[in-house]
C-alpha cells in the first residue's frame, strides 16, 4: 500500500479547499488528521468544507481515514455567535463529570485517571473517560486503544471503546510524536467539541483526565463540562505539594467542589526484600488534605507493576483486579463514589469568567 505523506495531504486540501487555514496536519500510518481555523460562529457554514476536505483527503492512495475538527479562535472586537448545540450537549446524559488534576507533570495523574475509571466500571458504575490533556495526550497508550473514532452522520463522533469503557481523546486523532502547536483558543475549541459532539451516551460518570496546570483547559472544562467534582493527584513530595495546593484552589476559585486528593508514588516496596522506602517522603498529600479541609482518597504505592501495565496498555485495574495495587485504586474509586452520592452527584453552577481580548500575535 502507497505511502501518504503531509505533503500530499496539503496538496489535497488546497485542492480542495485553497481558502481554509489549515494547521495540525498528523499522518499516522493511514490515518490522517487536521484542524480548520474558523471565525467565530462560521461552524454550521463551514461544515460542508470540512467533510470536503475530509472526502479529498480520504480519497488519497494510502489514506484509510481522515477526521478534520473545526476550531475557532475568537479575535478582538468580535463577538462570538452561539453554537451550533449547546455547551455540554454531549454529556447531558452524564450523571456525573469528575476532573482528575494535578498542579503540574509528573505525577502520575494519568494513570491514576484511567485506573479510577476502570475501577468505576468494576464497581457497576457505567464510566467513560476524556483525556483533556491535548498537548500531552496519554490515554491512547494507556488504555491500548488505536483507532480513529467515527462519525455516522458529520456531526456526531462515536468515542472509542478500551477495556468495556468509551474514551476520546486527540492522540485518536494525531500522531503520538506530532506536536500538538495550536494556540489557547484552538485548545478550547477542540475540549468544546470532545465534550459536545461526542455521543457519550448514558453514562454514571465521566472521569476527565486534565491537563497539569491552572490555564485556559481548566477553566474550559470547569465552564462547559459542569463538573460535578475534582480528584486532586500528588506525590508526597513538598515541591508537587506546593502546585497540587494551587490546583485545589483553582477549582475553589470557580465553585468546582475538591472531592478529595490522591497521593500517588506513596512508598516504594523491595520486591526482593519487602523493605519499604519513601522516596517522595510519604503522608505529605495526607496532611495536605487534612490542611485544607477536604478528604484523603488513599494512597497509591510506586510499583513495576503499575508502571509495566500501564505501558502495556492493560492498566493494573484490568489487567490484575485482584493484586493489592489494583484495590489501591479500586478504594479511591469507592471513596469517589461515596462523595459523589454525599453530593447528589450535581454540577457545580455555570460560571462566566469575561476575559480581555488580546491581539493576536501570531
Amino acid at each position: 500500500m502507497a505511502r501518504v505523506t503531509e505533503a500530499q495531504v496539503r496538496g489535497a486540501l488546497a485542492a480542495a479547499a485553497p481558502r481554509a487555514a489549515i494547521s495540525g496536519v498528523s499522518v499516522r500510518g493511514g490515518n490522517v488528521g487536521f484542524a480548520i481555523e474558523i471565525d467565530p460562529g462560521a461552524r454550521e457554514a463551514m461544515e460542508p468544507v470540512r467533510r470536503a476536505c475530509e472526502d479529498a483527503v480520504r480519497a488519497l492512495p494510502g489514506v484509510t481515514s481522515a477526521s478534520a475538527v473545526l476550531t475557532a479562535e475568537a479575535r478582538p472586537g468580535r463577538e462570538s455567535a452561539q453554537p451550533a448545540r449547546p455547551p455540554g450537549a454531549g454529556v447531558a446524559a452524564v450523571g456525573s463529570v469528575v476532573a482528575v488534576a494535578s498542579g503540574k507533570g509528573g505525577v502520575g495523574k494519568s494513570t491514576v485517571a484511567v485506573n479510577l475509571a476502570l475501577g468505576l466500571a468494576a464497581l457497576g458504575r457505567r464510566a467513560g473517560l476524556l483525556d483533556a490533556d491535548v498537548y500531552g495526550p496519554s490515554q491512547p497508550r494507556l488504555l491500548g486503544a488505536e483507532g480513529k473514532p467515527e462519525s455516522t452522520d458529520g456531526k456526531v463522533i462515536q468515542p472509542i471503546r478500551s477495556h468495556g469503557v468509551p474514551c476520546m481523546s486527540m492522540g485518536f486523532l494525531i500522531d503520538e510524536e506530532t506536536p500538538a502547536i495550536w494556540r489557547g483558543p484552538m485548545v478550547q475549541s477542540a475540549l468544546r467539541q470532545m465534550l459536545d459532539d461526542v455521543a457519550w451516551g448514558e453514562l454514571d460518570v465521566l472521569v476527565v483526565d486534565m491537563p497539569p496546570g491552572t490555564g485556559d483547559a481548566q477553566l474550559t472544562m470547569a465552564q462547559q463540562a459542569r463538573l460535578a467534582g475534582a480528584v486532586i493527584v500528588s506525590t508526597p513530595q513538598d515541591l508537587a505539594l506546593l502546585d497540587a495546593r494551587k490546583g485545589l484552589n483553582m477549582f475553589r476559585r470557580v465553585d468546582v467542589p475538591v472531592l478529595g486528593i490522591v497521593e500517588n508514588m506513596s512508598l516504594y516496596v523491595c520486591p526482593e526484600c519487602g523493605h519499604e522506602a519513601h522516596i517522595f517522603g510519604h503522608g505529605g498529600a495526607r496532611a495536605t488534605a487534612a490542611r485544607m479541609g477536604v478528604e484523603f482518597l488513599g494512597e497509591v504505592p510506586l510499583h513495576g507493576e503499575i508502571r509495566e501495565a500501564s505501558d502495556a496498555g492493560a492498566p493494573v485495574v484490568a489487567s490484575a483486579p485482584a493484586s493489592p495495587n489494583a484495590r489501591a485504586f479500586l478504594a479511591i474509586a469507592g471513596r469517589v463514589l461515596d462523595r459523589l452520592r454525599r453530593d447528589g452527584g450535581k454540577p457545580a453552577p455555570r460560571i462566566v469568567v469575561q476575559q480581555e481580548a488580546r491581539p493576536d500575535t501570531g
